[in-house]
């Protein structure tokens, strides 16, 4: 759950930390404005970082912490980034619009292999959905039609049989319109 929210939010973090340090603002109030940007558990996590350090705890192993605390790539990554700036003095908006490249590659991607996954769903949900039912109400009308006196197939008689048959049908096809609503739902990217 962490992992999907840490990369569900860092690239917004990230863009919004390249502003801010471009356009001058420190590494230290950049952390305090994401802290309390809304920007999910990553601001609890800047905001936590925020409360060591005004307690006497040095950035560098607040960082250290938090790195360990990570889950997602990206978030590892960019807690990396504010390391090494913090103990090597690196160009951190450099790699900090570098990283939101790649990452904003890597979702697109993402939403286009679910796309792709998505492609024949509006058909297969038409045909069970809405076909399925069609067939099997004609299915359990059929018996009803037919006058018993004159039927020489025999379906007359088979009236209570083909009821089941039709539930039975209804049933399946909602339960399978069911599992390929949940296999969709697992293939979204969560972005």
């Amino acid at each position: 759950m962490r992992s999907l929210e840490e990369s569900r939010e860092i690239l917004y973090v990230i863009r919004t930390m390249d502003v801010l340090l471009g356009s001058g603002v420190g590494l230290e109030a950049t952390i305090h404005s994401i802290s309390g940007g809304g920007y999910g558990i990553i601001s609890e996590d800047f905001a936590q970082l925020m409360k060591s350090i005004n307690k006497g705890t040095s950035l560098e192993k607040e960082l250290r912490a938090l790195q360990r605390k990570c889950e997602s790539d990206g978030y590892k990554r960019l807690i990396n980034t504010m390391l090494n700036n913090v103990t090597q003095n690196t160009d951190i908006v450099e790699t900090l619009r570098k990283q939101g490249s790649r990452m904003e590659e890597e979702r697109s991607e993402a939403v286009k292999k679910y796309i792709e996954t998505l492609s024949g769903l509006p058909e297969t949900l038409l045909s069970i959905g809405m076909i399925g039912p069609l067939i099997m109400a004609i299915l359990g009308v059929v018996p009803q039609l037919v006058d018993p006196e004159t039927d020489i197939t025999g379906i007359s008689g088979y009236a209570g049989v083909m009821n089941s048959v039709v539930a039975g049908g209804l049933f399946l096809s909602l339960l399978f319109m069911f599992f390929l609503g949940l296999k969709t739902h697992t293939k979204d990217p969560g972005l």
